[in-house]
């Protein structure tokens, strides 16, 4: 914590299984400081420990989810403020977790509160979101994991100019590349409706999931499918897959208790 003692995160849990945390830094306009990722990946890695959490979503406000790192901090403490082994760990937290991690994004969305978005799992975005990664303006480069991801997301070229241009795009634009998953007037609504749909199934099953489809990001096929098969492999060994096949030979909803 700062030293002020202030939550950076707000925690909530609108339903069962589900989680939402509000990024809670308006002054200035949710900016990402170091102890703000902290947070945030404390808030993480326990609801990752808790059983019966089964999906969270990550929002801001209305007319902003995060405008970026924390320029301050930049000034003040060099690459020092971006490069050090706390927030590299606490960005790895994020970017691991087996929870499903949803972003509902409103209004600006550039630099490190775009890198942190592109780490969810799904993307809900407002008709008035903006989408960018400016760095390029301070004479510098991104440096939370755009140039390595936006191509993954986006392709090359559309990458390319966002990076090297600094200029953002629109929530139509985003969608049309393949940035985000869907619009809606209320993101952070719609998120958690997308959230109630995951917190339905086994946490063990959406974890394993997941680890299948994140694979993909990192392994030629071959190494995929075997990960695959891997995975479906343990989700066999649980009693929630046991379950699952019982409630669905029983006409009858499953009683998941994630283990």
């Amino acid at each position: 914590m700062n030293a002020s003692n202030k939550d950076l995160i707000l925690c909530s849990s609108p339903s069962n299984g589900v989680l939402l945390l509000k990024l809670n830094r308006p002054e200035k306009r949710n900016a990402l400081n170091n102890e703000m990722i902290a947070q945030l990946a404390a808030r993480v890695r326990t609801a990752e420990g808790t059983k019966g959490c089964r999906a969270i979503v990550i929002s801001g406000e209305e007319k902003f989810f995060s405008a970026g790192a924390d320029v301050v901090e930049m000034r003040d403490h060099g690459i020092q403020a971006i490069q050090n082994r706390t927030r590299a760990a606490d960005w790895s937290v994020i970017a691991t977790t087996r929870v499903p991690l949803i972003a509902a994004v409103s209004g600006i969305c550039f630099g490190g509160g775009h890198e942190l978005a592109m780490l969810c799992d799904v993307m809900i975005a407002s008709p008035s979101a903006m989408f960018g990664q400016p760095e390029i303006k301070l004479g510098h480069i991104p440096g939370d994991g755009a140039t390595q991801r936006l191509p993954r997301r986006i392709g090359k070229y559309a990458a390319m100019q966002m990076i090297l241009t600094g200029e953002p795009i629109d929530a139509a634009s985003a969608l049309r590349l393949g940035l985000v998953n869907e619009l809606a007037e209320n993101a952070e609504e719609r998120a958690l409706e997308v959230a109630r749909l995951m917190a339905r199934h086994s946490s063990k099953a959406l974890g394993l999931a997941k680890d299948a489809v994140l694979a993909a990001e990192e392994l030629p096929l071959s190494a995929g499918l075997e990960r695959e098969r891997r995975n479906i492999a343990l989700a066999f060994t649980t009693r929630d897959q046991k379950e699952g096949l019982n409630a669905f030979f029983e006409k009858r909803a499953a009683e998941f208790t994630d283990e």
